[in-house]
């Protein structure tokens, strides 16, 4: 596998910004999703399952991983599915779509009942529907993810400072954070509201080098404004490189405000990761068109 870094170009600074493209691993199964996949595809196997379960939103990266990932090694998958949406819904979802057409069953339940998703009992009834399977957590996140997350920081990413990543469930920070040198400091960029990120992130980080930035999240996960949209389009239109909606592009976004309010010092050098989850580009462009807004660019 190639591990591609593109420089991104910046007036008026000494900082060298640099992304790692981990969108560019996989057409489909992309960025921190190969990576939570990886390890828990091979335990599945070992474990002699045939089923793999996990629960995501209706426009979930993971979900639309784990189908695909699922179909390609010979796993049946099942998807939780938090929310309102209905099976009559899956045909208007680009991201239901493409799951059902990699053959993974849903299961719609509400937010309340979506709650308990961690609950033994929430599990053995549906166990008791679907049969045995293996469970993934929501976003993927278990100790094998962060296995996986730890291979994306390699040897030849000491020379920098800081590396910056978006933040969901915890699990690829902790992997960067693990496998990073001690002279880096590791920021993170929640893409939703919440306080229980630093517990879940200190469940399986094992080094301190890490902040949380705070303030990007643009109104909460799967929440944009027009400002990051424009955002978006516009670093579309400077460096040809597509940033997702829900993750990335917040991270971009914090990361470029931070150079232009003086929050790194002159010559940092400084990686920022790319998560992936290009997919959930049509889902956010259904939503978008349906207001008669700005729609995010993928072609120029």
């Amino acid at each position: 596998m190639t591990i591609s870094t593109t420089k991104i170009p910046l007036q008026n600074t000494t900082i060298d910004l640099n992304m790692r493209r981990e969108d560019l691993i996989h057409p489909i199964v992309s960025g921190n999703k190969f990576r939570k996949l990886k390890y828990n595809l091979t335990q599945a196997h070992a474990d002699n399952q045939t089923v793999i379960l996990t629960f995501g939103g209706a426009f979930s990266n993971h979900i639309a991983a784990t189908a695909y990932a699922g179909m390609q090694n010979g796993f049946k998958t099942i998807g939780v599915i938090r929310g309102d949406e209905t099976d009559l819904k899956i045909n208007l979802n680009a991201t239901l779509n493409f799951a059902a057409s990699c053959g993974m069953i849903f299961k719609f339940v509400s937010r309340a009942a979506y709650r308990n998703k961690d609950n033994f009992d929430f599990i053995e009834d549906l166990r008791k529907q679907f049969g045995e399977f293996y469970v993934l957590p929501e976003g993927g996140t278990n100790d094998l993810a962060v296995k996986g997350c730890e291979e994306i920081i390699t040897n030849h990413d000491y020379c920098y400072d800081y590396i910056c990543t978006c933040v969901g469930t915890g699990g690829t920070i902790s992997g960067i954070i693990n496998s990073s040198f001690s002279h880096q400091k590791i920021l993170g960029f929640p893409a939703l509201k919440g306080d229980f990120l630093q517990k879940d992130i200190r469940k399986f980080a094992v080094n301190q080098n890490w902040q949380l930035i705070d303030g990007y999240d643009f109104g909460g996960y799967a929440k944009n404004t027009p400002i990051l949209i424009d955002f978006m389009n516009d670093f579309f239109r400077e460096y040809k490189i597509l940033l997702d909606p829900i993750y990335t592009a917040k991270m971009v976004f914090g990361v470029l405000d931070l150079i232009k309010n003086k929050f790194f010092q002159e010559n940092s050098k400084i990686l920022m990761i790319h998560s992936g989850g290009l997919q959930g580009i049509d889902g956010m462009n259904e939503i978008l068109k349906k207001k008669k807004a700005t729609q995010i660019l993928t072609h120029v």
